[in-house]
């Protein structure tokens, strides 16, 4: 008695930080270009309250109405506070 092959449903995803389709909706793992952020700048988290300094290796910069904590080096997305400009 042979069972019928079980196949999963997969959703196909993007790998991470290739591309971005869409300028200011950045996600997290996306791979940051300052090219397509509009209203570009390093934000000085001391300016803004509640958020902590960001870690080694790391800064934060806005996008849009977005602060995005970047990595310096690699340029990836590793967290997005949304709304944060009005």
């Amino acid at each position: 008695m042979t069972l019928p092959a079980l196949t999963a449903a997969v959703p196909a995803m993007a790998a991470p930080g290739h591309g971005h389709s869409q300028m200011d909706h950045w996600k997290k793992g996306e791979k940051f270009d300052r090219k397509h952020a509009s209203h570009y700048q390093v934000v000085d988290y001391r300016q803004h309250r509640g958020m902590k300094a960001p870690p080694r290796g790391y800064h934060y910069v806005r996008s849009g109405n977005d602060i995005l904590l970047v990595g310096i080096t690699s340029g990836i997305v590793a967290s997005v506070l949304a709304g944060q400009f009005r």
